[in-house]
């Protein structure tokens, strides 16, 4: 590893390093269950910058959560929050009294409003942007910096793959930060979207077998064991109700989704639920599967959310360690060119 190329990878994610106020312009995707002050911190603290997953928290829960993390990191963090979440606005209320710096709208289109309170109470907004056509209206409607994620990623997933929403995006919006994310695993790939116009990258999948990371074991081992085709994405059983596919390693609780879709589309049709109503019962039951994987360690009826780089992680590391390793990748990648 040269000096050479450290400086060639700081001279390009700069604008991402001051953006986020990091040594790595390393943004950790908001995993729920996973994304909390352990993680956070251990990210924070590694030269990264650690995002808490709010998912369905109530906003009592979400202070305890970030002043949680502000005991274990002096470094910054900032919060992803579910712009369909029924207490949106009070959510936004806890961030601006804890003076969280960074707020991630994710989930949906964020509603002009929340950007606006935000932006007024000092908080730098980070949006998703699926699409060019939806990036340049965010930014339009004041986001501070997007993110790009593909298909590869684990979790809830839109249909187009990372390299043509990067070669889509990246070379028409200059005028704020964008992060890739999704099927990022190695420095290399870091690199290459880097040179491609990126400010950052965010990562999930790699990150989950941290030693920091509160998962179970049984879930950590599953990511070790893994391989990238072990990882894909739910179905769509009825067109007339569009569900977000989810990427997950396949096991029972997948069967169990399935299963849960026919009932919610069940109650929808006979008028029990609306689209709302039923679209939030399919997120609270990722939230109990995700959560049995999780913390409880049921790897067979749980949800192994992952994304298809899950292939490349072998063993449970110090975050220090994964980061150093990304970047060892990264600049001896530049260092082949340039020899």
């Amino acid at each position: 590893m040269s000096g050479t190329s450290q400086q060639r990878i700081d001279d390009l994610w700069a604008r991402g390093k001051a953006f986020l106020g990091t040594e790595y312009a390393i943004m950790g995707g908001a995993m729920s269950w996973i994304s909390e002050r352990h993680l956070v911190a251990a990210i924070s603290n590694a030269g990264g910058f650690g995002v808490i997953a709010c998912g369905s928290m109530t906003p009592d829960l979400l202070e305890a959560e970030i002043t949680a993390t502000k005991g274990m990191t002096a470094k910054p963090f900032g919060v992803n929050l579910i712009t369909m979440h029924p207490q949106l606005d009070e959510l936004i209320d806890v961030c601006l009294k804890l003076d969280v710096t960074h707020v991630v709208l994710a989930g949906g289109l964020p509603p002009g409003t929340a950007i606006k309170k935000l932006k007024e109470g000092g908080v730098k907004v980070v949006c998703f942007a699926p699409a060019l056509v939806l990036a340049k209206r965010l930014v339009r409607s004041g986001a501070d910096a997007l993110v790009i994620e593909g298909s590869e990623a684990g979790g809830h997933i839109g249909p187009v793959s990372t390299s043509v929403l990067a070669q889509e995006i990246l070379p028409n919006i200059t005028d704020v930060p964008v992060f890739v994310a999704g099927g990022i695993g190695r420095g290399e790939t870091i690199v290459s979207y880097l040179e491609m116009g990126a400010s950052g990258v965010q990562l999930g999948t790699r990150l989950v077998c941290a030693q920091e990371c509160i998962a179970h074991e049984n879930f950590k081992r599953a990511f070790i064991k893994a391989s990238a085709r072990d990882a894909v994405p739910t179905v769509q059983i009825d067109p007339r109700f569009p569900v977000i596919p989810v990427r997950a390693i396949v096991n029972k609780g997948t069967d169990a989704f399935m299963e849960t879709q026919r009932k919610v589309i069940e109650k929808h049709n006979a008028g029990e639920l609306d689209q709302q109503e039923a679209q939030l019962e399919i997120e609270h039951f990722w939230a109990g599967a995700l959560k049995r994987a999780v913390i409880d360690g049921d790897v067979e009826g749980g949800s192994l959310m992952a994304g298809q780089i899950v292939g490349q992680v072998k063993s449970e590391q110090p975050m220090v360690e994964i980061f150093a390793e990304l970047m060892q990748q990264a600049c001896e990648s530049l260092d082949s060119r340039a020899g």
